[in-house]
């Protein structure tokens, strides 16, 4: 049985194609992992299928009763609420429910015996609902599922607003859940989740009764949980049964048989038009010239295949700093909060260090203490001689209005408009993205035009923040490439140690520093 229907849907942005004439079906039970490099259009179609984008053709149809909930992180959490409230607000429905069940209890203290008859079927209907919804059992289930996502740790009664950016997606993720719908989307879930959270989710997935379509690059991520590849290429989308690995042995001999097609297709095309050329003047066979030439006008030709763009990263390295990088004696971090022990800590020349553990607990502030951007609370910080840092924020700006040119050109106002172009193409941006504005590029686009800045820089030390959020496969493997061959210093904050262990040379893990309990 179908839950969603989705035909002939084409969208774009001005020339730019992003969905050509797809067609999809998500069956019920159905765990659909949807695939493709940075800016071929995932997002573009959940936002299409959950109605926040209208298509410019074609149409999207949901079975009846169906409930969607989508995993947006734009969602915005209400103020002044703590992270328990906002979880039990998965449960309003049921709340609402109880409200009108003890009114009709209220109201047969002056029910006539009709009244009475209606009011207790009325009650028994909502007990009922109740019961079979686990309402009795909602706070049992509020904790097991922000336990699982690392929320507990936290507190529950902690308020949304003191949150950071990965603790509120934790928060949106969790109440999601909890709301059980009968459609799951989830686009990049694993995002701000560390290696015990991703395992919680990946288990939850697994035993998912309902259908749900995922949008990730985490590879070992995907194939543990769905069942079905939606692969979209070059504006289209195609369906292939089975995990990511699957998909790629597929994939790869579909690619190898289009390739052929073509060659023979074009082979065919010239012998039809040399046939056509050498004989459509000559009298005696003219006639068979325009039969070749009837031929050539009727034959539906195959596309050429496109190699996919892959990006090139290098980091451009400046002269070698002093032997230390920087040393800490006593520091604590924070804003209006002290979020560490005081730290004893130091980093050399040459050493890459991984940074991992939970949201919230400073990950982020630390790196913008090392660069100067954040004063420390306390103790003393020393930084070391001749250091030219470089730093990849994890926060983007909202609405870019520039085009990912001028972002580029206005940081660096020498370089002329083809150098511009070039060190944006070698990261694996097209024209269209070159010349697109920020806030339309896809979150991988626009980690390429930041990476991009980066690399025109001359750095020894780089201080890297999520860089992989958003990457896609050949964009995280060049880009932990480029960090291995990298000479000078690294500080990278990560979730994913596939990416970083045969990288760094040690791992801190500021769960052992962190002063919130």
């Amino acid at each position: 049985m179908s839950v969603l229907t989705v035909e002939n849907v084409s969208h774009g942005f001005g020339d730019r194609a992003i969905l050509d004439d797809v067609s999809f079906r998500l069956l019920k039970g159905e765990h659909v992992g949807l695939i493709g490099a940075n800016g071929e259009g995932k997002s573009s179609f959940l936002n299409i299928i959950t109605g926040e984008l209208p298509p410019d053709a074609g149409k999207v149809e949901w079975s009846n009763r169906v409930t969607v909930g989508y995993l947006d992180q734009h969602t915005k959490l209400i103020a002044g609420k703590t992270i328990r409230d906002t979880l039990r607000g998965a449960f309003t429905r049921l709340f609402d429910l109880e409200k009108e069940m003890q009114s009709a209890y209220e109201k047969m203290a002056d029910a006539d015996g009709n009244e009475m008859s209606r009011l207790l079927e009325s009650v028994g209907d909502i007990q009922d609902i109740l019961d079979q919804s686990g309402f009795y059992v909602i706070d049992a289930r509020v904790e097991e599922v922000a336990n699982g996502l690392g929320l507990g740790s936290i507190g529950l009664e902690r308020e949304v607003q003191d949150l950071s950016g990965g603790q509120r997606t934790k928060v949106l993720l969790a109440k999601l859940l909890l709301e059980n719908p009968t459609i799951l989307l989830l686009d990049e879930p694993t995002n701000f989740l560390d290696e015990e959270h991703v395992s919680w989710l990946t288990k939850y997935l697994q035993n998912y009764e309902n259908a749900f379509i995922l949008v990730s690059h985490d590879i070992d991520f995907l194939n543990k949980v769905i069942n079905v590849i939606y692969h979209v290429e070059q504006a289209r989308l195609t369906r292939y049964v089975g995990d990511y690995n699957k998909f790629m042995e597929l994939h790869e001999i579909n690619k190898a048989k289009h390739h052929q097609a073509y060659e023979k297709q074009q082979q065919e095309i010239a012998r039809l038009e040399d046939f056509v050329a050498k004989n459509k003047a000559r009298f005696s066979t003219t006639g068979r010239a325009k039969s070749r030439q009837k031929q050539l006008d009727k034959m539906e030709l195959i596309d050429k295949p496109r190699e996919k763009v892959k990006p090139t990263f290098k980091f451009k390295e400046a002269r070698s700093p002093g032997r230390i990088i920087f040393k800490a004696a006593g520091l604590q971090i924070g804003y209006d909060k002290v979020l560490t022990k005081p730290l004893d800590i130091q980093l050399e020349r040459g050493q890459k260090v991984a940074i991992k553990g939970c949201n919230g607990l400073g990950k982020s502030t630390l790196l913008k203490t090392l660069l100067g951007l954040l004063p420390p609370v306390d103790g003393n910080l020393e930084m070391g001689d001749y250091l030219y840092p470089g730093y990849f924020e994890q926060e983007v700006q909202p609405r870019n209005s520039k085009s990912a040119l001028q972002e580029v050109w206005d940081e660096y106002p020498g370089l002329t408009q083809p150098e511009v172009r070039a060190a944006l193409a070698r990261c694996g941006l097209k024209n269209e993205h070159i010349t697109s504005q920020m806030q339309v590029l896809s979150g991988g686009e626009q980690a390429k035009v930041r990476l991009c800045k980066l690399m025109l820089k001359e750095t020894n030390w780089l201080a890297l923040d999520e860089p992989t959020n958003h990457l896609d496969v050949d964009a995280k493997e060049e880009l932990k490439k480029a960090i291995r061959e990298f000479k000078g210093t690294v500080i990278l904050v990560c979730h994913d140690p596939e990416f970083y262990l045969d990288v760094v040379t040690e791992v801190w893990n500021v769960e052992e520093w962190s002063n919130l309990g």
